[in-house]
């Protein structure tokens, strides 16, 4: 099934629809990721899609348990987001595109998460809300399901807020978007694209899609005669296989804010 909703999603991406929707993404994340910095980042999900590219940090990976159906832009890390094969506290960032509404275990993604982000690093998660039209849409008997995860999957992110907390995340920024009719058709969407301005002042946590950022804090404890910057620097470099990257040649459809 996880395979399932990860191929129907990844195919969806491409439809007039998709394009909206991962253009939405694309530029939130974006503007979220603008002001992280570090040694180390990690795009988990969705790895034919270059969600960091604004971000300066400069060593990136994708993960992925199957393998990609277009060629990717950063080195690929086969393996399930469940089980991750970083080392303990040795990434800076996690960029999770519906990651989470598309694994069997959600939560031991997110333990996964908890354990490789270093002190203070941060993780951004994307996903379609419960509690919108969309979902809501696809849960009426008798329509058509538009969205490519089945609206039982969606996760509200107050319920991924709840789960963070307990594992000490702190949600640093959170952004609401798609507050019109989902769309097949490209003029139908851009005549609808009025909705984002009024959805964002009426109803902001209604919108069919969510991006925020949360940030891992721990207790500092300082240790006498132990050199930090050596130990993280020890650490920080993850050993796993990867593959050999190749740049995505695909241009997602921008639309104008």
């Amino acid at each position: 099934m996880e395979h399932e909703e990860l191929a129907d999603l990844n195919q969806w991406l491409w439809s007039e629809s998709g394009r909206y929707v991962r253009s939405w993404e694309q530029r939130y994340i974006s503007r979220l990721l603008r002001q992280v910095f570090g040694y180390h980042a990690v795009q988990i999900g969705l790895p034919e899609w270059d969600f960091m590219r604004h971000n300066r940090i400069l060593h990136k990976w994708s993960s992925t348990q199957h393998e990609p159906c277009q060629p990717t832009t950063y080195a690929m890390v086969m393996c399930a987001a469940e089980h991750l094969p970083f080392a303990n506290e040795s990434l800076d960032l996690l960029v999770l595109p519906h990651t989470l509404e598309t694994s069997s275990d959600p939560h031991q993604v997110l333990r996964e998460v908890e354990r490789v982000l270093v002190p203070e690093g941060s993780v951004v998660i994307s996903g379609f809300n419960p509690w919108s039209i969309w979902s809501l849409a696809d849960r009426l008997p008798g329509l058509e399901q538009r969205l490519p995860i089945q609206p039982s999957l969606h996760l509200s992110p107050w319920r991924v807020a709840d789960w963070l907390e307990l594992l000490s995340f702190e949600m640093t920024d959170q952004v609401f978007g798609g507050y019109g009719p989902l769309c097949g058709q490209r003029k139908w969407i851009r005549r609808w694209y009025f909705m984002e301005k009024w959805g964002a002042r009426m109803w902001p946590v209604l919108g069919g899609l969510y991006v925020f950022k949360a940030k891992k804090r721990v207790n500092q404890i300082t240790m006498v005669g132990l050199d930090w910057s050596k130990a993280r620097h020890g650490m920080m470099r993850p050993n796993v296989a990867v593959t050999k990257p190749q740049m995505n040649q695909s241009k997602s459809t921008q639309l104008k804010p």
